[in-house]
Parts: C-alpha cells; sequence; structure tokens
C-alpha cells in the first residue's frame, strides 16, 4: 500500500472518531460521563503509578455540584439568546 493512501485513510479514521466523539457527547451526554467515569475509576486507585493516576483525573468527568438554593441547574447567570 502506499504511504500517501495510508496517510490520507489515518486522516479520514481521525476525522471519523472525532466526529463520533462530537456527535455522542451532544446526544447521549449521560452515556459519555458514565463512559469516562468507567474508564478513569480504575486508574485512579491506589496504588497505581502517579502517571496513571494523572491521566485517569483527566479522563473523569467534571464533579457536580449541585447548588441547593437556586434549584440545581448548574447554569448560573443569565443565558444569552439562540441565533438560529
Amino acid at each position: 500500500m502506499d504511504a500517501g493512501l495510508l496517510a490520507q485513510y489515518a486522516v479520514i479514521a481521525l476525522a471519523v472518531l472525532v466526529s463520533a466523539g462530537f456527535v455522542a457527547k451532544r446526544q447521549f451526554p449521560g452515556l459519555v460521563r458514565r463512559l469516562r467515569i468507567a474508564i478513569a475509576l480504575p486508574m485512579v486507585r491506589e496504588g497505581r503509578p502517579p502517571w496513571l493516576r494523572r491521566l485517569g483525573l483527566r479522563i473523569a468527568p467534571p464533579s457536580r455540584v449541585i447548588d441547593a438554593a437556586c434549584g440545581g441547574c448548574n447554569s448560573c447567570g443569565p443565558s444569552s439568546p439562540r441565533q438560529h
């Protein structure tokens, strides 16, 4: 196989993976969150090498902090109107 054709396939595969990740994050945020937790949890356990724990912390989703005073929607501040 030609090296140029192999590079073209690699770029297309990368574009497809990025697109699939974006769609999954937009359409299925709960599933993506659970998947990130499932991947990160074994990495951050005690006894793991420091580099693996740092990687697990980067993969882990941000914690959900619910502010009971305002209802807990976590979108503080005024929202800007959507442009169509």
